[in-house]
Parts: structure tokens; sequence; C-alpha cells
């Protein structure tokens, strides 16, 4: 039986290790969202490759997360 209210519960999990907190998060959102799609999969699989590629082959620049953070932060504030 589960003990406590979702938000006592956040507060619990919030005081867990990072790696921890990830591992549930992903068992959370497994939980909801079914089984996958083996298509959608293999299309995603295929994406991230060619852009594995374009990095690797210095044809695209990564821009760093606290950039594209900040970046969306500031986009979604001036709404």
């Amino acid at each position: 039986m589960i003990q406590g209210s979702p938000a006592e519960l956040l507060q619990r999990a919030l005081q867990l290790p990072a790696d921890d907190r990830l591992a549930l998060a992903t068992e959370i959102l497994d939980s909801v969202e079914g089984p996958g799609d083996p298509k959608w999969a293999a299309a995603w699989a295929t994406e991230l490759d060619r852009r594995v590629s374009e990095l690797d082959a210095g044809t695209v620049k990564a821009i760093p997360w606290e950039q594209v953070r900040s970046e969306t932060l500031e986009r979604l504030r001036s709404k």
C-alpha cells in the first residue's frame, strides 16, 4: 500500500540520489505510457545515429545545455 500523499512521496523522492531519482522517474513514465511502438523506436534510433554522425563530421555544432535551458526559460517567460 502507498503511504503518503503525492506531495509527500515527491518530497521523499527528491531526497534520493540523482541516479535513483532518474530511475524512479523512468519507471513512473513507463507505467503510464504503455508499451512502446517499435516503428517509432527504430525511427528515433535512426535520427539519433544521423545526429551523432553530423556531430562527428563537424557539420553541426552542439549547444551547451545551460544555454538551451536559459534560452528556453526566457522564451517561456516572454509569453
